[in-house]
């Protein structure tokens, strides 16, 4: 009788290794994040994020027509306005940057699918996510400006809504707004559990959206939280989501598992900028073989549940699978 099991039959070269895989990765399963920025002639890239790149509208063609060859499906954008004020007013414009993107992307690019991240820190003066007095972020004064902000955005084209900002009952003020102005289409991606982390670093210095003051802990989740992060995504749920993210992605692999477990939704892992700046920092020292790192790292939100990745590594990925890489 055998005294034990041989494993290894099943990994004896690689035909038979594809053959038993139990994840694939697919460049449909990937979101590229764009910063769109005013001006002309503009193409600066972040300087804390090699390979990400300022671009203003008249340059963003080229930018989307690259991710298009790489058969990236869908994109989602940020918008990093010139003037700021308290309450966020470009947010909502209907010349705001993301308005002006979305309708000339729309117009260029009708096939790809279109994203716009619902936010007030990139257009208020003091960088938080919701309308500020007295040194407080009102919950309920934001959702006003949170919904106007993505009505707004629907008209101009976007496909999907991404509300990132953490206020309580966001989800359902977004909804019924869009329903009232008549894009009962439009889906909402929830950005429904997301840590007050220290790995948006980076995505701050793109976007220009570090807080004038205090911090965001009173609206984004204590990292060290999990059970918490289930009643964040149920409520989510019951007011209207169509798909959940968990942000950042990698630290939260247990929370991407858990998610996906207790919710019957399409669910995003976001690679977050410190985690994509890390991963760039140590491949130019020479110290990881990004391509492998990259991958191991991708795989693993799949792994755990993730059904579509949003990440600043979507070109590369998407260049190593058209090569068989």
């Amino acid at each position: 009788m055998q005294s034990f099991i041989r494993h290894r039959r099943l990994r004896a070269n690689e035909p038979i290794r594809r053959m038993v895989r139990e994840n694939h990765l697919h460049v449909e399963d990937l979101i590229y994040p764009l910063f769109v920025v005013e001006g002309e002639g503009v193409k600066e890239e972040v300087s804390s994020m090699p390979g990400v790149y300022h671009v203003s509208l008249d340059r963003l063609n080229e930018e989307v027509e690259e991710v298009i060859q790489l058969g990236i499906p869908s994109v989602i954008l940020f918008g990093v306005p010139a003037e700021k004020d308290e309450c966020g007013s470009q947010a909502d414009h209907e010349q705001g940057i993301v308005q002006q993107a979305l309708r000339q992307l729309k117009k260029a690019f009708p096939s790809l699918y279109l994203i716009a991240d619902t936010c007030l820190c990139q257009y208020t003066s003091h960088g938080h996510c919701g309308v500020v007095e007295d040194g407080e972020i009102l919950n309920d004064v934001s959702l006003g400006r949170l919904t106007a902000t993505a009505v707004s955005q629907a008209r101009a084209g976007a496909d999907m809504i991404a509300p990132s900002n953490m206020m309580d009952g966001y989800v359902y003020a977004i909804r019924r707004g869009l329903d009232e102005a008549g894009f009962h289409h439009i889906p909402i991606l929830s950005y429904a559990v997301k840590y007050a982390s220290a790995f948006y670093g980076p995505f701050r210095d793109a976007a220009h959206s570090t807080p004038q003051f205090g911090d965001r802990r009173t609206y984004q989740m204590d990292p060290a939280n999990a059970r918490e992060a289930m009643r964040e995504a149920a409520s989510d749920v019951a007011e209207g989501a169509d798909m959940l993210m968990v942000k950042p992605g990698l630290a939260y692999l247990d929370v991407i598992y858990r998610v996906k477990e207790h919710f019957d939704l399409p669910l995003v892992a976001y690679n977050v900028s410190g985690e994509y700046s890390m991963v760039k920092a140590a491949a130019r020292n020479g110290w990881i073989d990004e391509q492998k790192v990259v991958m191991e790292m991708i795989t693993g939100f799949k792994r755990a549940g993730a059904d579509l990745i949003l990440t600043y590594h979507a070109k590369d990925i998407a260049r190593w699978l058209q090569e068989g890489r």
